[in-house]
């Protein structure tokens, strides 16, 4: 079965298996939350810096880019959440040279993807942000800011493949750390190459690419190092069929996720354009500031379960059922915590944040009025994403896949066809919390039906 691992201190991963939850999950999820929120912050303040510093249409260019940055994300999360899942399975199996085996093929398959994704775009960028609903005063912006970011694609895909990698196999100090260096270096020259050299949305591009790259030789030296527990190595295997189906299996529902994301901003924008028009550059601006805002506290959930997903992944492995329950039960509650706090600020305070980012009353007026519906389902929302990554985080990908694809595509597209039409732009902000509380119901169910049928006996041992 090749090298195995018996036992383990606090700081092996073989602790997560006897230690706490609780304890488990602060040592996991905070350095996980931090990073999450780090980089959140880091895109609001470089939409503050884009929107004050070179202006409202360029915030509507940036919210043209969301749903290609969803893609961007979709063909990395497709290797990097498959890979993170089956090392911690592994390490719960006792299995280090199988683990390795991942971490081989998530490098390989990261350089392959990245290659392949960021060409072709590149090829086709002004069709694709049309296709996205750019318009001729928002694709200037858009264009210069996506050509920086595919040039970077392997740096970025490497970067973030591995360093989900890194806290799934007992380091998430470290994959905080690696998150936090992009976010500081990006943050230093943001300013700089916006304001100071005058580079406009292109110099937010190259804050994001220089971040990455710094943040990409941290994890490199971190996976080289014979010191770490599980590390690259170079007469273990490359691209194993079997690792790659597997992989590919369980990081097809969050890749399916950013993909219905993908389809569903271009629906948002184009309604939103239909919708407000004369106005509807603005709306598309106002729901730049209000996606900004939602990811903030969105991330902070993501971060729980990326802290949950090496807890559950390992006790999974090893059959521990009890400890897999209570971890789901504790992030929900945390998830559900996190989110009512953002319902909270955002219907205290719309005016505030939307000043944030921009002075242009017009802006400013659609954007707090899309605060107020936009946010309404939304303390539930942290309990529906904490049940979607659980299923993929115990490598059951189907469930993970049909709880994204129907809150995404099931219920948000149809109620974004009916609802506009009628209400206008308010209809577009209605359908986002509407769909929002329909996916937490379904969710709730599927956990509550499921939990039963999952028991460790249906686990397969490679």
């Amino acid at each position: 079965m090749g090298k195995v691992i018996t036992s383990g201190g606090k700081s092996s991963p073989m602790s997560l298996g006897v230690r706490s939850i609780s304890s488990l999950l602060v040592e996991y999820s905070v350095p996980a939350i931090v990073a999450s929120v780090a980089t959140s912050l880091y895109n609001i303040i470089d939409s503050i810096f884009i929107g004050r510093g070179v202006g409202p249409m360029a915030i509507a260019g940036l919210a043209i880019t969301f749903p290609l940055m969803n893609l961007v994300v979709a063909f990395v999360m497709l290797i990097a959440a498959g890979g993170a899942t089956i090392s911690s399975i592994y390490l719960g199996q006792k299995n280090v040279d199988k683990a390795t085996d991942v971490v081989n093929n998530v490098l390989t398959l990261s350089l392959i993807h990245s290659v392949i994704f960021g060409g072709l775009t590149l090829l086709f960028l002004d069709d694709i942000l049309y296709f996205f609903g750019a318009t001729p005063e928002t694709i200037p912006y858009a264009r210069e800011f996506m050509e920086v970011i595919l040039y970077a694609t392997p740096i970025s895909y490497i970067f973030i493949g591995l360093n989900n990698l890194m806290r799934a196999t007992g380091y998430p100090r470290k994959a905080m750390i690696s998150a936090l260096l992009s976010v500081v270096v990006n943050l230093i020259l943001a300013p700089i190459f916006i304001f100071t050299l005058d580079w406009g949305i292109k110099g937010a591009a190259f804050a994001t690419v220089c971040g990455q790259s710094a943040a990409f030789i941290w994890v490199m030296f971190h996976f080289i190092s014979r010191k770490s527990f599980v590390h690259l190595n170079l007469h273990n295997r490359w691209l194993t069929g079997n690792i790659i189906r597997r992989i590919y299996a369980i990081g097809m529902s969050p890749f399916l996720m950013n993909i219905c994301a993908c389809v569903v901003v271009i629906f948002i924008n184009k309604a939103l354009l239909e919708s407000g028009g004369d106005d509807g550059n603005f709306a598309v601006g106002a729901y730049g500031i209000i996606n900004r805002t939602s990811m903030l506290f969105v991330m902070v959930v993501f971060g729980v379960t990326q802290g949950m997903q090496p807890i559950l992944g390992f006790n999974y492995g090893a059959g521990q059922w009890g400890r897999v329950k209570k971890t789901l039960n504790i992030g929900i509650l945390i998830g559900v915590i996190i989110t009512t706090v953002g319902f909270l600020c955002t219907q205290l305070f719309p005016n505030t944040i939307s000043s944030l980012f921009t002075g242009d009353d017009k802006l400013i007026g659609i954007a707090n009025s899309g605060f107020h519906l936009f946010f309404l389902a939304f303390p539930v929302v942290g309990a529906q994403i904490v049940i979607q990554n659980f299923f993929q985080s115990i490598g059951k990908p189907a469930f993970s896949i049909f709880l994204s694809l129907t809150r995404q595509m099931l219920f948000l597209l149809p109620f974004l066809i009916i609802l506009p039409p009628r209400y206008g732009i308010d209809g577009v902000w209605i359908s986002l919390s509407a769909s929002d509380f329909i996916a937490f119901v379904v969710a709730a169910v599927t956990a509550i039906v499921m939990m039963k049928k999952l028991q460790p006996k249906n686990i397969v041992h490679d």
